[in-house]
């Protein structure tokens, strides 16, 4: 359903709330009016308890296809992500096979979307070793930037850059005005770490602990000071690395860093033993950790909030019979990152316009979708109305990810998103329509032309 307006008591606007009217013309806002302003046609009223958000920008998303569908899909996860809010993914070069390291599998990638979506999409390359002169081409493509780990990434074809091949494609990537994105954890910590079969998640933890981040953080902090690379810390799991972070900062290199919900909600020692829904790399850390990462958002030395959505199958999940160390990691939360950031920050006081800023406005502004992720005229009408009235617990077996697998199942939130809008049209939940969505390429917004 199209419509011409929505309208609320509490609408986003300008990084404060107020009751206002948002006129829809064209998939964008065309104004931005009083609550009590006249428009013709199909008016969307958000409840008194509601408040209207730009949709959530989610720019860590593994949706799998093709080659590994059956751990998730474009179907699957798009419709997850219309369920929770988001109303653009960026989708990560792994896991699918062929991944997006060459413009062939970019391609392989865009061919297998149409009847698909739900949400907007956009597209990650990978720097992988021997792909150095695949950069450009991809960059050219339309890719938003490029992915690389430090460490295994888990998939024999996503191998890690060594030192030297790190130090080359930051180059690279520093001649585009690209972005580098890094798995950030050190391959020779993580070898020499205790590394045992165990149910414990204390010991999974173990086998990956802090220092592997720091280490890592300090090798992407020095590369980008060496080579003038824009870079960008992908899922901060461990506070030890703020300091660095915040020396950076202050530097004044270019780095922008990110965090989950998971690690924002969980703490290790609450995780029960065998609980693989929990297992993710880097690992939950303890609660102290977590509130050290709250207050690295707070401080500024954190940008974005991310779901780094990354689903398997229930055998992959399943591997070892409940041993951490053969579980495939990675936490399902695509549907769910907003409810779990609103409900967390609430409890800690910290308003939901920096929620929004966080998850919403940075990460859009991360990959330069300048329309995205806020209200104001000129912008996509892409938006979430998110309700505090409505008492939401997770049921993993009604979310619409592929596999009933979360490590929220049976948490209860206070608030939900009751409706989402994608540039003007409202979804219906009820009626799935996978034509809703359209494909993202980064230079259409560099020559201003229209997505498509």
């Amino acid at each position: 359903m199209n419509v011409d307006a929505v309208r609320g008591r509490n609408v986003l606007v300008d990084g404060t709330f107020r009751p206002a009217t948002l006129r829809l013309a064209g998939g964008r806002v065309a104004a931005i009016e009083p609550l009590t302003a006249e428009v013709p046609g199909v008016v969307l009223q958000a409840p008194p308890s509601a408040y209207v958000l730009p949709g959530v920008v989610d720019t860590h998303v593994h949706v799998n296809e093709p080659g590994r569908t059956e751990w998730e899909g474009f179907a699957s996860a798009t419709e997850a992500a219309a369920r929770g809010g988001v109303t653009t993914l960026v989708d990560m070069p792994l896991n699918s096979l062929p991944p997006t390291t060459t413009v062939a599998g970019l391609r392989a990638k865009q061919a297998a979307t149409p009847g698909q979506l739900m949400v907007d999409v956009g597209f990650w390359g990978g720097a992988i070793p021997g792909n150095l002169a695949d950069l450009e081409p991809l960059w050219e493509a339309g890719v938003y930037g490029f992915k690389c780990f430090l460490s295994p990434s888990g998939v024999e074809e996503f191998p890690p850059l060594s030192p030297a091949e790190f130090t080359a494609a930051l180059r690279e990537v520093a001649r585009l005005d690209a972005l580098m994105i890094v798995h950030a954890e050190d391959a020779a910590t993580l070898e020499s770490a205790p590394c045992r079969p165990s149910r414990a998640y204390r010991d999974f933890v173990v086998s990956r602990p802090d220092v592997a981040e720091v280490v890592a953080v300090r090798r992407v902090l020095d590369g980008a000071r060496e080579t003038g690379a824009r870079v960008h810390i992908l899922h901060l799991s461990s506070a030890h690395a703020l300091d660095l972070i915040a020396e950076a900062r202050a530097e004044g290199l270019p780095v922008t860093v990110e965090t989950c919900p998971h690690y924002l909600c969980f703490a290790a020692e609450q995780i029960p033993s065998g609980a693989a829904q929990f297992k993710c790399c880097p690992p939950i850390r303890d609660g102290g950790n977590r509130e050290a990462l709250w207050q690295g958002l707070r401080d500024g030395l954190i940008d974005c909030v991310v779901s780094d959505h990354s689903p398997a199958s229930p055998a992959e999940k399943s591997k070892g019979g409940g041993d951490l160390q053969q579980a495939w990691g990675g936490v399902s939360g695509l549907q769910l990152g907003l409810s779990v950031m609103a409900h967390e920050a609430r409890h800690r006081g910290i308003p939901l316009e920096d929620v929004v800023r966080w998850m919403s406005t940075n990460t859009a502004d991360l990959v330069g979708l300048r329309r995205k992720g806020r209200l104001e005229v000129g912008a996509d009408a892409d938006i979430a109305i998110y309700d505090t009235a409505v008492d939401f617990r997770v049921e993993a077996t009604r979310l619409a990810h592929k596999h009933p697998i979360s490590a929220y199942d049976g948490l209860r939130f206070d608030g939900r998103v009751v409706r989402t809008v994608l540039r003007g049209h409202a979804v219906d939940i009820d009626r799935v329509d996978h034509d809703l969505g359209r494909l993202l390429a980064r230079q259409q917004l560099l020559v201003g032309a229209p997505h498509a």
